[in-house]
C-alpha cells in the first residue's frame, strides 16, 4: 500500500470539522436524517443527480449508515454542509472516484434548494480545493455535471476550474446513458491563483 493511500485512509477515517465563513463541514450524523430527507426528497435537488428522491426518512438513514461505513473503512465519503447560523444540514460535499496512483480525485456536491443562489456551494467547494491540494496533495481535481445543470457548472467556473469537454453518453443515469460535462483544476493552477492574491 502506497504512502499516499495511507494518508488518505487516515484522513477519511478521521474526517475533521472544517469551518468556512458561513458553514461547518463535518461528518454526517444520524441526527441529520430529517434535514437530509427534507431536501433529498425534492424533485428540484434530485433532478440533476444520479440518485432518486428519498421516499421516506428510512432512505435518508440508510444513506447515512452507508456513509459511516465508508468513514470507518477510511474511504472517501462526504462531509455534511451545516449552515452555521441555523445549525441545519443543508447539503453534502466531498471527494470521490479517487485514483490514488495518479493523485487525482473528483468533487461532488448537493445542496438544499432553499440555499441556492447564495454562494454556499461555491464556498464549500473552495474549501474542498484547499483541503485537496494543500492538505492531501492531489495533483488534479475534477468535477462533472449534466449539460443542463447550469448552476452546478457555474460553481465549477467560479472556483477556477477549466472546461475540458463533454463526455458523450458516458454515464447510465436513471434509465438512460447521459452526457457529462467535465471540468478540472490542477495543483499548480490553484497555487498560482492564490499567489496572485486571487482566492480560488
Amino acid at each position: 500500500m502506497g504512502v499516499f493511500l495511507l494518508v488518505l485512509e487516515k484522513y477519511f477515517r478521521n474526517l475533521p470539522n472544517v469551518h468556512t465563513d458561513r458553514l461547518l463541514l463535518r461528518k454526517i450524523q444520524l441526527t441529520d436524517a430529517e434535514d437530509l430527507f427534507a431536501y433529498g426528497s425534492t424533485e428540484a435537488v434530485t433532478r440533476n443527480v444520479t440518485w432518486y428522491p428519498y421516499e421516506n426518512l428510512e432512505d435518508a438513514k440508510k444513506f447515512i449508515t452507508h456513509v459511516h461505513a465508508y468513514y470507518e473503512a477510511g474511504k472517501p465519503a462526504p462531509w455534511a454542509i451545516e449552515h452555521q447560523e441555523t445549525g441545519k444540514m443543508i447539503g453534502t460535499v466531498g471527494f470521490g472516484n479517487v485514483k490514488e496512483e495518479h493523485f487525482v480525485t473528483e468533487i461532488a456536491y448537493a445542496i438544499s434548494e432553499d440555499f441556492w443562489g447564495k454562494g454556499y456551494t461555491t464556498e464549500a467547494v473552495k474549501e474542498m480545493l484547499r483541503i485537496g491540494f494543500e492538505e492531501l496533495g492531489f495533483i488534479r481535481i475534477e468535477a462533472q455535471c449534466l449539460p443542463e445543470n447550469v448552476a452546478s457548472e457555474r460553481v465549477m467556473q467560479k472556483v477556477g476550474m477549466t472546461y475540458e469537454g463533454t463526455l458523450r453518453k458516458v454515464a447510465y443515469i436513471k434509465g438512460k446513458n447521459r452526457d457529462l460535462k467535465i471540468y478540472s483544476i490542477l495543483q499548480e493552477e490553484y497555487f498560482l491563483g492564490n499567489s496572485r492574491g486571487k482566492k480560488v
